[in-house]
């Protein structure tokens, strides 16, 4: 990331005030002021990092811990029973805020995440290679 603080670097600085629902030393979690639904929750590692992949394996980890929970609680005080959970990387994967960050939205009576998906086709060969170059990376 630049030097520039984001939204999120304030309101874990306390520069912003925010609706926070969970904190611990690694993970925030507060209401979004802008929620597709009620009980529209983001969860932010407090790395300071803007795409997922930059994040260390610690704050992922935590970050894995406690979205079930947090999942659970907004389920439970929504009354919702579906939900998504998006993360964008990058402005053109839709991230608006360049800090790591994952959207809890409940479905609610119509309300909630829309997406489209466009499936494409996946051929054997291609796969096969891809599989290939994918665990490559990771042992690398």
């Amino acid at each position: 990331m630049n030097g520039e603080k984001t939204v999120f670097g304030k309101i874990l600085d306390g520069e912003i005030p925010c609706h926070r629902v969970y904190e611990d030393e690694h993970v925030l979690a507060f209401l979004d002021v802008g929620p597709l639904s009620a009980g529209h929750t983001l969860v932010i590692p407090k790395e300071r990092v803007a795409l997922l992949h930059e994040l260390s394996d610690e704050q992922a980890a935590a970050i894995g811990r406690v979205l079930p929970r947090i999942a659970r609680a907004v389920l439970e005080a929504t009354g919702a029973t579906e939900y998504n959970v998006l993360q964008n990387n990058g402005a053109g994967a839709h991230q608006a805020v360049l800090h790591v960050h994952f959207h809890l939205i409940p479905k609610i009576d119509g309300k909630g995440l829309g997406i489209g998906w466009e499936s494409g086709s996946l051929e054997a060969g291609e796969g096969e290679a891809l599989a290939a170059q994918v665990a490559a990376a990771l042992s690398s």
